[in-house]
């Protein structure tokens, strides 16, 4: 149950569509039957932007949708609303909407909803895919996008680091790729002293995993997502309410999973290297403190002035060892910084790169995705706020200015060989639902960058 896109061959009675604007409404009120017609100017239907009206036929069946549309429209993921306003049947557009392959991809994502806790009484939903629509790239788009909100609202108890692994594994059986974990004390051993030093506290083992996928020869393209199943913020303790969302501080490493889903899937012609350190950070007598020095795998030390800032610990070692092998692309993707919601809020995440190519790249297919993103500056100034008295940096700067910049520049000190880098600070979640985006986990600018890769890696 839920929303489908089928041939035009697979519903004989599907019902119509009309996308209707204020400048062609005219032309629709003319190709409407007589009774559809009077009942729309009965019920006072006008042609704005999300206005829906299920118009009868004469012998009270359904003889049609009128749905308000934008020439332009500022959101083309709107028609997602049909998803979840429609009665179930088959559908097909007698009028389309300016961008028919986001109309159809809203619809599906629409659709989405959260069932592994709770049954819930689903339409049954079929539209016919629009002409000049792709079904198989929608649908592939659509699986991602819903392993993406899945993974993110699956809460910790049931999605803590071994889940993490498992669900890479499970890519990686897939897909044929190979795939490597170092887990627990191992960490230690194989150098990478920050992701152990954030997931020793937890009953449940800390762990780096390594997937690799394509041809060894081609472009190397690296992804590293932020797996921090479930954030207390250390001794640093979050407030409740900070902490009550923390089930999606693995946001990060879900989308880097459901980017290498996408691309595997399109079979794209570069060698893509899957990264994700996965760690509960929690509290026991073995917790890191305030205070603390460790070594990076990249050989700098770190002091820890916020146990809450670990994120970006994690993401240090596992960005060493992505720009060891000096990837043509390398990007992260984290839920690093409540700053960033405060500077963008939770629908624009910022991007950082000092690639002028890639940043007007990765803007023009956010606005040919409506996956929206915005880019914000490296700002080398801010790189002073990071120095520490005792150690090569301070991984958590005082003073709240500036957050998610400074974050990024301490990135930014474990990537040097890499052609190119991106880095992320995304939400992955939507605190209230609009059309094609239900409450809660949600997939942000994976969507953009994938059609980037395909417009680089294609051949």
């Amino acid at each position: 149950m839920g929303a489908q896109l089928i041939r035009a061959d697979e519903a004989a009675n599907s019902r119509p569509i009309w996308c209707v604007t204020a400048q062609n409404w005219r032309d629709v009120a003319s190709e409407l039957p007589a009774p559809a017609l009077a009942f729309a100017e009965a019920s006072g239907f006008k042609a704005e932007a999300g206005s829906l009206l299920v118009l009868p036929s004469a012998d009270g069946a359904i003889a049609g949708v009128l749905f308000g549309c934008e020439e332009a429209p500022r959101d083309p993921l709107s028609f997602g609303k049909l998803a979840t306003a429609l009665p179930s049947g088959d559908y097909h557009l007698a009028r389309a909407p300016a961008n028919p392959r986001l109309a159809a991809l809203g619809f599906l994502l629409g659709a989405y909803r959260f069932t592994r806790y709770r049954k819930r009484n689903l339409r049954d939903l079929r539209l016919v895919v629009p002409d000049g629509v792709d079904r198989a790239e929608i649908e592939r788009t659509a699986e991602a996008v819903t392993l993406v909100r899945d993974l993110v609202n699956t809460p910790a108890n049931d999605f803590g680091p071994a889940e993490i692994e498992a669900q890479a594994r499970a890519l990686a059986a897939r897909f044929g790729a190979d795939i490597t974990v170092t887990t627990g004390d191992d960490l230690l051993a194989a150098n990478f002293p920050l992701i152990h030093a954030v997931g020793r506290a937890s009953a449940r083992a800390p762990r780096l995993i390594d997937l690799s996928w394509g041809d060894p020869d081609a472009p190397k393209v690296t992804l590293v997502g932020k797996g921090v199943a479930f954030d207390t913020g250390g001794l640093d303790i979050k407030p409740p309410s900070g902490m009550l969302l923390m089930k999606k501080d693995m946001g990060g490493a879900a989308h880097a999973i459901g980017l290498a889903q996408m691309i595997m899937a399109r079979g794209l012609k570069l060698r893509l290297r899957l990264i994700i350190p996965a760690v509960e950070n929690s509290i026991d007598g073995t917790a890191f403190r305030p205070g603390d020095i460790f070594p990076s795998r990249k050989g700098l030390s770190v002091e820890i002035g916020n146990t809450d800032a670990e994120g970006r610990l994690i993401l240090a070692d596992a960005l060493t060892l992505a720009d060891e092998e000096a990837p043509e692309l390398l990007i992260d993707f984290a839920t690093l910084t409540g700053a960033a919601r405060v500077a963008l809020g939770p629908q624009l995440p910022p991007a950082y790169t000092d690639d002028e190519t890639l940043a007007a790249d990765l803007a023009r297919f956010a606005s040919i995705e409506a996956d929206p993103l915005w880019r914000l500056p490296l700002w080398k100034p801010y790189a002073s706020m990071l120095d520490s008295p005792i150690a090569d940096l301070n991984n958590a700067p005082g003073g709240g200015f500036a957050g998610s910049i400074t974050a990024a520049l301490f990135l930014e000190r474990f990537v040097e060989r890499a052609a190119s880098w991106l880095h992320l600070d995304i939400y992955a979640w939507n605190p209230s639902s609009r059309p094609g985006r239900p409450e809660g986990g949600e997939a942000q600018t994976i969507r953009a960058i994938d059609a980037l890769l395909t417009e680089r890696y294609r051949h």
